[in-house]
């Protein structure tokens, strides 16, 4: 069995698999839960000054993810305080409080918050281009806490600059990353928006939105030295393998608990452990940042390389034939890929289910 704790910040978490803020942790119990299901570490719920005036309906399962018109807790902050915070605290699990999202609201809150707290995670939901927001915000909460302070960022194109900016800022690790917005989906049987927004907007998260988190702390990872946990469509240990290997230190789960429930954690903790036995690793840290290295070590290429078929694992099933883009893949009694049609592309290797392709390095 794989090393699986990991330390952040002087935090010893017993696997790197935690909630991410949201209502997987709306309250103290699920917090227990959470800790009943696997996870590594708690991540409360955001709360802000007032609770939360959520509209209805505000969540929906999509085609390959999940939209949602959720907001911060609407539980008020003092619940928290005399209640939930206390029950998060007896499962014996690090807590890390969320908090949002002004600057003046993060000052308060922090001061009243504290004592529960092993650590603290900053939602401000900015998707501006002027840093001074969450910079602002996280000073507020520096200037009265003395434990690590952790800021959650939405998804932009300039990561790297604003990471860069955060760490300099004095966040002691980021959290990467909030999900996507504004979407919009409609239900074509009434006509009506899913969420009951105001103009029926929502934010998009789960599997959809995986490539883009990836990417966010690819980069993120390559520019600042302070840790990152990984948020975005986990929903098996397998993405959570890939997003250590993007840089994370850690992984949340939102949406893949809202679906599935608290076991969850646990199972991406078990499917974690099986892939790097198998695979020969011995702790988490031996996959952190893979990627990075990976692909410093690639040379662009834009020639093709036939993929490698394992006739022993291939069972003629077709999906690869199908979607062939360059009809360079015919099956016979066995799997035979045409070197003058292939284009190199890749698609097939992806598509298997089997792991029966693979391109040469």
């Amino acid at each position: 069995m794989a090393k699986l704790n990991v330390n952040i910040c002087g935090i010893e978490f017993r696997n790197p698999v935690m909630p991410a803020a949201g209502p997987p942790v709306r309250d103290g119990d699920m917090a227990k839960a959470a800790a009943a299901g696997g996870a590594g570490g708690i991540v409360t719920k955001t709360v802000s000054v007032v609770p939360a005036d959520v509209p209805r309906p505000c969540m929906a399962e999509v085609r390959g993810g999940f939209l949602n018109a959720e907001l911060w807790s609407e539980l008020p902050k003092e619940q928290w305080i005399e209640h939930e915070y206390r029950k998060a605290r007896e499962t014996g699990l690090p807590v890390i409080i969320g908090l949002g999202y002004t600057a003046e609201q993060i000052s308060e809150l922090a001061k009243l918050v504290k004592p529960y707290a092993d650590a603290m995670e900053l939602s401000t939901h900015y998707v501006g281009n002027d840093i001074s927001p969450i910079t602002d915000a996280l000073k507020a909460a520096k200037d009265v806490v003395d434990v690590p302070v952790f800021v959650k960022l939405s998804p932009h194109s300039n990561i790297q600059e604003i990471a860069l900016a955060v760490e300099e800022a004095g966040a002691d690790g980021l959290v990467m990353i909030n999900s996507f917005g504004p979407c919009f989906g409609i239900d074509v049987e009434t006509g009506f928006p899913y969420m009951g927004s105001k103009e029926g907007y929502g934010w998009l998260s789960g599997p959809a939105i995986k490539p883009l988190a990836l990417r966010c702390v690819f980069d993120a990872a390559r520019a600042v030295k302070i840790p990152i946990f990984g948020v975005g469509g986990i929903t098996t240990g397998r993405d959570a393998v890939e997003m250590l290997m993007a840089g994370a230190s850690a992984v949340q789960v939102c949406t893949a608990a809202i679906l599935q429930g608290p076991k969850v954690y646990g199972k991406i903790v078990r499917e974690l452990d099986e892939f790097l036995d198998s695979h020969g690793y011995s702790c988490v840290e031996d996959i952190k940042g893979l990627a990075i290295k990976k692909a410093s070590e690639r040379v662009l290429r834009t020639y093709p390389k036939v993929p490698v078929v394992d006739h022993e694992k291939c069972k003629l099933c077709s999906i690869c034939e199908t979607s062939c883009p360059y009809q360079a893949i015919s099956r016979t009694d066995k799997l035979e890929i045409d070197a003058e049609r292939c284009f190199g592309c890749g698609l097939c290797v992806t598509r298997c289910q089997h792991k029966a392709l693979s391109i040469p390095i």
